[in-house]
C-alpha cells in the first residue's frame, strides 16, 4: 500500500536559486489556468505543462507555493463539476479532457505537499465531493477514478502531529493488512511542528458527517460501478475501496467508527454476495474483491477490538491493554511526576492501583463527553450494544465467508487468508460466534492449491495452536471436530463438490495439527470408533455413485448412448485416471508410489461418479491419520487390531452369508437375487477401501506425502506434533498381525467365489460389476500391504498366499481386475527386489506350481485352475524357467485332455490346450538351444581328449597315470546333467503332444488350431532334441576312447548311469501317430483349420524328411487331393444347364448345390479357393525342399497333373500359387512337367506356329505329342494322370501364359534347380 515519506526541508543558497525557477514557471502557468477558467478551450498546452512541472519537482520545493497552485486547479474543477452536475449539454464548457488533466495535476500536487489548514482541507474535501457524486452518465470514467485518487493523495498526507498528548495518536495511520507500496506520498516537514493537526480534527465530532458522507460516496461508487455488468470500470472499484481502507485507517479508533459499522459492513457484505455469482466485469474483478475483503476486515479489527471493548467484553484489568487514548496518557503522565513517599509499598500494589485509576478516569471522560453531545455521530458500546452488533457481524461472516473460501482466484485466497488472521488476532472474543467458522476456513487454506497461501495458513495455525490459552483453540478444535464430522455425510453425498471438498479439508487438517493423541483418545471409546467409521464408510459407499451431477454421471458412460463415436465429454475423459494424475498440484497429492506407474492405493472405481481424485485424496488422507494415531505411542499398542476389527465384520458378514448359501444348497441366481446380498457385496467393498487407506497410512510414502501436504512450511510444532511411528520389534509383529490379519478375510474363498461373469444363470449386471469392484479393491489391497511391509511381507509369509491369487486374477473377465492384478504383480516384483514379475515367479516358482497341481486334481472345485496355467505361463513369460517343474502338471494336463477327462470336463478343454501350447512353446525355446550346446561341448571335449591322448603318447607307457581322473569325472557329471535335461525337455514336449493330438480331429476350430500350434512347435522341439542327442552320443564316444585308452574303468558306472535307451528315438514314432489324425483334420473340411493344417504338415516333413511320409501320402493322399478336383465356382452341369436352358444368377460368394446336405454347402467359395491355394503352396514347398520332395515320389505324376489342370484353368485366383506348385514339380521331374503343359499348350494351338526339332535326328513335336482321340478331345495326359476334374475348364490364354513362364523361369535352365 501507499507510504508516505516525510521530506526535510533544508535552505541553502541552490535551493531559493530552485524555488525562484520554480515560482517563475509556476506564475506563467497559474496565470494562463486562470485565463482557461474563464475562456475554456478544448485541448490547451498548458494543463500537460503543469502536469510535467509538478511531477518533475521536489516536494520540498514544490510546499512553498502550493496555496499558489492549488487555486487555479481548484477554480478549473469547480468549473468543471458545475457544467456537469447541472445537466450541461455535451459538449461541456469544461472539456473531459481538461478536466481530466486537472484532477491528474491536483492529485500530483497532494502527493508532494500536505495540507496546510483545517479550513483548506474543509475546501478541498467539499470541491472533491461535489465531483465524486457525479454519476456515469454525468463525467467520465477518468475525471471520476481521478477524483477518487486526489481524495486519497490528500488523507495519504495527514501524518500525526508532534504533540504527544493528540488524539491523532490512537489513529493506525495506514491499514493494517497492507501488502505492497502501490503509491507512495511525499510530504514536507517544514510547517508540521506550528500547523494545525488535521488528523485530530477528522477525528472530532464536527468532521464525523464529512467522514460519513465519504464512506457512502466511496461504496456507492464501488456498487454502481459493479450495477453497470461489463461496462463498469474495475480499477474504479479498486480505487474506492483503496482509498476506504486509507480513509478507516486515518480515523483509525473505534469510538468514531462504531456509528458507521452497519452501513459499511452491510454494504461490503452486499458486495461479497454479488461477487459469488459474477465471474467477468466490475463486480467480478479479483482486485477489488480482494481489497474489499480487506477493507471489511480492517473496520471489524478497529471497532471490534477487545481490547478497544473490553468494558463491554467484561475482561479484567489485569487482562486488558491500556487504551491508547488522551485520558490514559494524561493519567500516565501524572503518575510518573508523582514520587512515591512510601518506599516499602510494593510494585504489585502500585501497579494493581495504578491500572484502577486509569480505567476510572478513562470511563469518567467517556461518559462525560457522550453526555456532552448527545446528538453527536458517537455511539456508547455497551455490552448490549456489543452483543447485538456482533450477533448481525456473525451471522453475515458466517454466511459469506465460506463462499469467498472456494473462489478460484489465488489472491482472493490470500487477502481472505489476512483478513483472517487479522480478525482472530484483533477480535477473537468479539467474534467468537463466527471464530469456529474462521478456524475452518484456514484449516481448508493449509492445504490450498497456491504454495504461498497454504505457508501462510500453516504458520497461522502453529501461531494459534502455540497460544492456545489466549485462542481458546482446544475447545474450539474440539467443536470444529465435532461439526464437520457430523456435517460430512451431508456435503460429500450432495450434489457440490467443492462445499464437500473444503468441509474435507477442514477435517484432515484438524485432525492432522490436533495431534495423533486427540484422534486416538476419540476412537478409545468403540461406539464413537464404530460412528466414526460408520461415517466414512458412508461417505466412500457406492450410494455416493448416484449422487453426483449429470454432468459427471454423463461423462461417466462407458459409450455414448446418442450415436456411434464417443461424445466431446466423452472423448475428454477418455482417459481420466491417468490425466488427473498429471494435472493435479504435486503437493496435493497424498499418493505417491514410485515402484509402479499404477497408484496405488487408487480411488475406488464407484467413487469416480460424486467426486474427483483430490476429493478421495483428502478422504484417505484422514484415513491414513486414524492408522496413524493408533500406532503412535507407546500407550496405542494393540488399539489398532481393536478397530479394524470394525470394517472387517463386513466381511465377516459376507462370507457367514456365502457359507449360509452353500449350506442350503442354493444356486447363485437365487442368492444374488435376494433382498440384501448386493448390499453385503457393496459394504465390503467399501470396507476393503477403508483397511486399505488405513494400513497404507503406516507407510513411509504416506507419511512423506502428509509432511509435504501439511508441512510446508518450515516454522511449526514439529517436536510437539510428532505422527512419526516409533518402529520397535513391538510396532513391527503388531502391523504384520494386523496385516495378517486382513489378508485372512481377503483370501477367503467364499469371497473369490462370488460370481463375476455371466453363466447359465441371470444373474444381474450391477451384481456381477459390485463382485469385480469388490475383487479389484481387495487385490489393490495386497500391493498396499506390500508397501507398508516392504522386504517382511515375504518373509511373514503373505507372499506366497498372494501370489497365486494374483496369478489366478489375470484370467478374470473383468479388466478392471486383470488390470489390478497385473499392477499389483509388478509392485511385489519391486518392493521383493525382482526386476519382473517372470523372476518373481521364478523364484516362488515351487510353490505356484504346487498350489497349480493341487487343484488340478480337484478340477470339480478349480474349474479356473487351466486358465491360471495358461495366464500365468503367456503373462509372465518363464515356462524354460520352470521347465523342469512342469512335468507333473503336464501329465495330469494329459489326463484331462484324454476322451474320458474331456467328456468330464468339456469346458476345460480349449484352457488345458492353451495352457499346454504355452508349455510346448517353452520347451521349443529350450530345445533349439540344446544342439548348439551339446555340439559345442561335444567339440570342446574331443580337442581336450585328443590334446590328452597325444601328449600321452608322447611320453611313454607310464601316460595313463597322467590323466586327471577327477577332472574326467566332472566332463562326465556335466554329460549326464545335460542328458537329463534333454529327457527332460523331450518328455515334456512328447507329453505335449500326446496330449494335444487326438484334438486335431475336432470339430471346434479353435480347440483345433491351438491343437495344430502345439503339433508344430511339438515337433520342433523333438527334432532338436535328437539332434542334441547326437552330439551327446559323439561326447559318449570320445569319452569311452579316453577311458578305454587311460584305463580309467571305473568312471564307467558314471556314463552309465543315466542309459536307458527308451527315449532317445521320439520324434518319427510320435509322427507316426499324429498322421491320421492330420487326415481326419483335411476329412472335416474346416477351412481355416484346413488351411492350418496344411501349414503344419508342410513344417513337420520338412522337420522330419519326407521319407516318412511317401507311403503316407500314396494311402492317404485321395483326401488331400479330392480339395483339388473340384472348382469352387463349379455348380452346373452341362446337362442341367440345357434342361434350365438359362442362366443361373448366383451370389458371387456362395455355392448353390443341390445336395442341402453336403458338406461343402456352407462354405463360401472365397474360403474354398484359400484351402486349394494353400494345398497348391504345401506341394511346392515340399517339392522345393530336398529334404522334403521324397513324400511326394509316390504321387508325383497324379499331383503334376492336378496342378496343370488347375494352372491351365481360368480361375486365375489359383494361378500364382499352381504357378509356384509347378515350379517346385520341376525341381523334382522337369520333363514330366515339360511333357504335361507342351501337350496342352501344343494341341490347342492346331499345328500353328510349333517351333521345329533342332536337328535331323528329332522328331517333330506333333509326332512325339500326338493330338487327343477325336471322340474325346479333352482326354490330355495331365487328365490321364491326375484324373478327372470339375470346373477347371482349360482357357488358352493360361495355358500360354503358364508355358512361357515356366518356359523363361524353369526350363530355359533346368540346372537352376
Amino acid at each position: 500500500m501507499e507510504k508516505s515519506v516525510v521530506v526535510r526541508r533544508e535552505t541553502n543558497g541552490d535551493d531559493v536559486v530552485e524555488g525562484e525557477a520554480l515560482f517563475a514557471q509556476l506564475k506563467v502557468l497559474s496565470l494562463e489556468l486562470l485565463s482557461l477558467s474563464q475562456t475554456p478551450q478544448k485541448d490547451p498546452a498548458v494543463i500537460p505543462e503543469l502536469l510535467s512541472l509538478l511531477r518533475r519537482s521536489p516536494p520540498s520545493s514544490l510546499q512553498s507555493f502550493f496555496h499558489y497552485t492549488l487555486f487555479p486547479l481548484l477554480l478549473l474543477l469547480d468549473a468543471a463539476v458545475a457544467c456537469r452536475s447541472q445537466g450541461g449539454v455535451v459538449p461541456y464548457r469544461v472539456s473531459d479532457k481538461v478536466a481530466e488533466g486537472v484532477v491528474s495535476c491536483l492529485e500530483e500536487l497532494l502527493k508532494k505537499c500536505h495540507v496546510g489548514s483545517v479550513d483548506q482541507m474543509v475546501v478541498i474535501m467539499k470541491k472533491l465531493t461535489s465531483g465524486a457524486v457525479l454519476t456515469p452518465s454525468e463525467a467520465s470514467e477518468e475525471f471520476r477514478e481521478g477524483i477518487i485518487r486526489c481524495f486519497r493523495a490528500m488523507i495519504s498526507g495527514l501524518v500525526p502531529c508532534v504533540d504527544d498528548s493528540c488524539e491523532c495518536k490512537r489513529a493506525l495511520g495506514w491499514p493494517q493488512l497492507s501488502d505492497r507500496g502501490d503509491y507512495q506520498t511525499q510530504v514536507s516537514e517544514s510547517d508540521l511542528e506550528t500547523r494545525e493537526c488535521l488528523l485530530a480534527f477528522l477525528q472530532s465530532q464536527s468532521a464525523l458527517a464529512a467522514v460519513g458522507h465519504w464512506l457512502s460516496i466511496l461504496l456507492k461508487v464501488a456498487d454502481a460501478e459493479a450495477s453497470r455488468g461489463h461496462r463498469g470500470s474495475a480499477h474504479l472499484r479498486v480505487e474506492a475501496f483503496m482509498t476506504l481502507r486509507i480513509l478507516v485507517a486515518k480515523i483509525g479508533t473505534a469510538d468514531v467508527l462504531a456509528f458507521f459499522l452497519p452501513g459499511v459492513v452491510s454494504q461490503i457484505a452486499k458486495v461479497l454476495h454479488v461477487s459469488r455469482a459474477m465471474i467477468s466485469g466490475a463486480a467480478g474483478s479479483v482486485d477489488a474483491l480482494d481489497q474489499a475483503i480487506r477493507c471489511l476486515a480492517e473496520f471489524l479489527m478497529i471497532v471490534l477490538d477487545d481490547e478497544a471493548n473490553s468494558s463491554a467484553l467484561g475482561i479484567s484489568d489485569d487482562d486488558s491493554k491500556l487504551q491508547k487514548n488522551e485520558s490514559a496518557h494524561s493519567v500516565l503522565d501524572k503518575l510518573r511526576s508523582l514520587t512515591i513517599k512510601s518506599q516499602g509499598q510494593s510494585d504489585e500494589l502500585l501497579t494493581e492501583t495504578t491500572s484502577q485509576e486509569i480505567v476510572k478516569t478513562i470511563n469518567v471522560h467517556e461518559k462525560s463527553s457522550k453526555k456532552l453531545s448527545g446528538d453527536s455521530f458517537r455511539v456508547e458500546r455497551t455490552k448490549e450494544w456489543l452483543e447485538n452488533t456482533t450477533s448481525h457481524v456473525n451471522k453475515l461472516l458466517c454466511e459469506t465467508f465460506p463462499h469467498i473460501l472456494t473462489h478460484p482466484a489465488g489472491k482472493i485466497r490470500w487477502g481472505f487468508l489476512a483478513a483472517i488472521r487479522g480478525l482472530l488476532s484483533k477480535s477473537p472474543r468479539s467474534l467468537k460466534g463466527a471464530r469456529l467458522v474462521m478456524l475452518e476456513c484456514v484449516c481448508t487454506l493449509v492445504v490450498d492449491d497456491s504454495n504461498e497461501v497454504s505457508v501462510a495458513a500453516q504458520e497461522t495455525l502453529d501461531h494459534l495452536f502455540s497460544e492456545r490459552s489466549k485462542y481458546h483453540v482446544e475447545s474450539d478444535i474440539t467443536k470444529i471436530f465435532s461439526r464437520l464430522l457430523e456435517r460430512l455425510p451431508k456435503v460429500v453425498l450432495g450434489n457440490e463438490e467443492l462445499p464437500a471438498l473444503s468441509v474435507v479439508k477442514q477435517l484432515l487438517v484438524v485432525i492432522y495439527y490436533s495431534g495423533p493423541q486427540f484422534l486416538a483418545d476419540h476412537l478409545q471409546s468403540p461406539i464413537t470408533a464404530s460412528r466414526f467409521l460408520d461415517t466414512f464408510a458412508l461417505c466412500l459407499s457406492h450410494n455416493s455413485a448416484f449422487t453426483g451431477s449429470l454432468e459427471k454421471l454423463i461423462a461417466e458412460r462407458p459409450t455414448s448412448s446418442t450415436g456411434y463415436l464417443p461424445s466431446i465429454t466423452e472423448l475428454k475423459v477418455g482417459f481420466r485416471e491417468t490425466s488427473r494424475n498429471h494435472t493435479e498440484s504435486d503437493q496435493g497429492k497424498l499418493v505417491i508410489s514410485e515402484t509402479s506407474s499404477f497408484m496405488l492405493p487408487r480411488m475406488p472405481p464407484w467413487f469416480s461418479y460424486v467426486g474427483s481424485q483430490k476429493l478421495y485424496e483428502m478422504l484417505a488422507g484422514i484415513l491414513r491419520l486414524v492408522g496413524l494415531s493408533l500406532m503412535t505411542g507407546l500407550e496405542n499398542d494393540g488399539s489398532l487390531a481393536v478397530i479394524l476389527d470394525i470394517p472387517l465384520g463386513f466381511f465377516r458378514r459376507l462370507v457367514s452369508e456365502v457359507r449360509a448359501k452353500e449350506y442350503n444348497g442354493k444356486d447363485w441366481q437365487t442368492w444374488c437375487n435376494r433382498t440384501g446380498s448386493g448390499q453385503l457385496v457393496r459394504q465390503a467393498a467399501t470396507a476393503a477401501c477403508i483397511l486399505n487407506e488405513m494400513i497404507f497410512g503406516l507407510s513411509e510414502q504416506a507419511s512423506d506425502a502428509l509432511s509435504r501436504l501439511l508441512r510446508k512450511s518450515r516454522k511449526g510444532r514439529d517436536n510437539e506434533l510428532s505422527w512419526e511411528v516409533s518402529w520397535n520389534q513391538g510396532a513391527k509383529t503388531h502391523l504384520i498381525d494386523c496385516v495378517g490379519k486382513i489378508l485372512h478375510e481377503y483370501q477367503s474363498p467364499e469371497v473369490w467365489d462370488l460370481p463375476v461373469d455371466q453363466t447359465d444363470q441371470h444373474i444381474s449386471l450391477h451384481f456381477l460389476r459390485d463382485t469385480a469392484m469388490l475383487h479389484q479393491v481387495v487385490i489393490e489391497g495386497v500391493g498396499v500391504f506390500s508397501l507398508c511391509l516392504g522386504k517382511e511381507f515375504a518373509s511373514s509369509g503373505f507372499l506366497h498366499s498372494s501370489l497365486y491369487l494374483l496369478l489366478e486374477s489375470l484370467t478374470c473377465s473383468s479388466f478392471q481386475v486383470r488390470n489390478a492384478s497385473d499392477s499389483v504383480l509388478r509392485l511385489l516384483a519391486t518392493t521383493s527386489g525382482h526386476p519382473t514379475v517372470g523372476h518373481l515367479v521364478v523364484a516362488n516358482a515351487d510353490y505356484v506350481v504346487d498350489s497349480i497341481c493341487r487343484q488340478l486334481r480337484h478340477l470339480d472345485l478349480n474349474p479356473h485352475v487351466p486358465s491360471v496355467l495358461a495366464a500365468m505361463l503367456s503373462y509372465i513369460g518363464v515356462a524354460h524357467e520352470i521347465l523342469p517343474l512342469l512335468e507333473e502338471p503336464m501329465r495330469l494336463v494329459s489326463q484331462e485332455l484324454e476322451i474320458v477327462g474331456r467328456q468330464h470336463h468339456p469346458n476345460l478343454t480349449l484352457p488345458f490346450l492353451k495352457a499346454v501350447a504355452e508349455i510346448v512353446k517353452a520347451s521349443k525355446n529350450e530345445a533349439c538351444l540344446l544342439p548348439d550346446q551339446a555340439k559345442s561341448y561335444s567339440d570342446q571335449v574331443k580337442t581336450k581328449a585328443t590334446d590328452a591322448i597325444t601328449l600321452a603318447q608322447e611320453r611313454g607307457s607310464d601316460s595313463e597315470d597322467k590323466f586327471n581322473e577327477e577332472e574326467w569325472e566332472n566332463i562326465l557329471l556335466e554329460l549326464n546333467r545335460s542328458k537329463r535335461y534333454r529327457r527332460t525337455v523331450g518328455s515334456i514336449a512328447s507329453s505335449c503332444l500326446v496330449a494335444a493330438t487326438p484334438l486335431l480331429a475336432s470339430s471346434n476350430q479353435v480347440s483345433c488350431l491351438v491343437a495344430l500350434d502345439v503339433i508344430e512347435e511339438g515337433v520342433v522341439a523333438l527334432a532338436k532334441v535328437e539332434e542334441a542327442y547326437r552330439a551327446e552320443t559323439e561326447t559318449k564316444e570320445t569319452m569311452e576312447e579316453v577311458i578305454e585308452f587311460a584305463s580309467l574303468y571305473q568312471l564307467k558306472d558314471y556314463m552309465n548311469a543315466t542309459d536307458d535307451g527308451a527315449d532317445e528315438n521320439r520324434l518319427l514314432p510320435a509322427i507316426n501317430k499324429i498322421w491320421p489324425f492330420f487326415v481326419a483334420c483335411i476329412r472335416n473340411r474346416n477351412p481355416v483349420a484346413v488351411r492350418r493344417c496344411l501349414n503344419v504338415i508342410t513344417r513337420v516333413i520338412q522337420t522330419s524328411g519326407g521319407d516318412f511320409f511317401s507311403r503316407r501320402f500314396r494311402n492317404d493322399g485321395h483326401d488331400f487331393w479330392k480339395l483339388l478336383t473340384t472348382s469352387p465356382f463349379h455348380v452346373m452341369t452341362p446337362k442341367s444347364l440345357r434342361e434350365e436352358n438359362k442362366s443361373v444368377l448366383r451370389l458371387p460368394y456362395r455355392t448353390i448345390s443341390e445336395s442341402a446336405s453336403s458338406s461343402s454347402s456352407s462354405i463360401a467359395e472365397v474360403s474354398s479357393l484359400k484351402v486349394q491355394a494353400a494345398l497348391l503352396n504345401m506341394i511346392g514347398e515340399l517339392s522345393k525342399d530336398k529334404r522334403s520332395a521324397s513324400a511326394l515320389d509316390a504321387v508325383l505324376k497324379k499331383v503334376a497333373g492336378l496342378v496343370v489342370g488347375i494352372a491351365c484353368s481360368g480361375v486365375t485366383g489359383l494361378r500364382e500359387a499352381a504357378l509356384n506348385a509347378l515350379r517346385g514339380l520341376a525341381c523334382v521331374d522337369a520333363d514330366l512337367v515339360w511333357i504335361l503343359l507342351a501337350d496342352v499348350y501344343y494341341s490347342l494351338k492346331k499345328n500353328r506356329d510349333l517351333p521345329l526339332p533342332p536337328s535331323p535326328e528329332f522328331l517333330e513335336i506333333s509326332t512325339v505329342l500326338p493330338p487327343p482321340p477325336e471322340d474325346s478331345p479333352g482326354r490330355f495326359l495331365y487328365v490321364e494322370y491326375g484324373g478327372r476334374s470339375y470346373g477347371f475348364e482349360l482357357e488358352f490364354s493360361s495355358v500360354e501364359t503358364i508355358f512361357k513362364k515356366m518356359q523363361s523361369l524353369v526350363f530355359a535352365d533346368q540346372m537352376s534347380c
